[in-house]
């Protein structure tokens, strides 16, 4: 059971450092406004809505990127050959995900993409499943 945990734990950290590396990625590329980052949400929802496809597209090439991170962490780490771990981790970043997308105007294809896109944690699972054990 701990360990169970501790891969799900491990699965969040490596999934949020994923998302936060290819965002800052993003963020070079397409810059957000001077302000963004002090937490103001009028000026993040601004910048939502006038941001160019692919500013937005980086957020979702980050989610995709954390989904098969996190599945294969914890599945990796969980070591039971069981799926639980990784879908705990796709659940726990779908929430995340559908709340920060209800508070700033995402448009539909990002809605769309930012749930389906944490089905990878699947492919992250049979990654862990097919290489080789330590």
């Amino acid at each position: 059971m701990l360990r169970r945990i501790l891969a799900v734990l491990a699965g969040l950290i490596t999934g949020s450092v994923c998302i936060t590396a290819i965002e800052n990625i993003g963020h070079y590329f397409y810059p957000p406004p001077a302000g963004s980052g002090s937490g103001d949400m009028d000026v993040l929802r601004s910048y939502v809505t006038e941001a160019p496809f692919m500013a937005l597209f980086f957020v979702i090439l980050a989610y995709a990127v954390a989904a098969l991170v996190s599945g294969f962490t914890a599945s990796k780490i969980a070591n039971d050959g069981k799926a639980v771990s990784a879908i705990i981790c796709g659940v726990i970043f779908l929430v995340m995900t559908i709340y920060m997308m209800a508070i700033l105007p995402t448009p539909i294809w990002f809605w769309m993409l930012g749930i389906l896109v944490w089905g990878l944690v699947f492919a992250g699972h049979t990654l862990a499943l097919k290489t080789k054990k330590i």
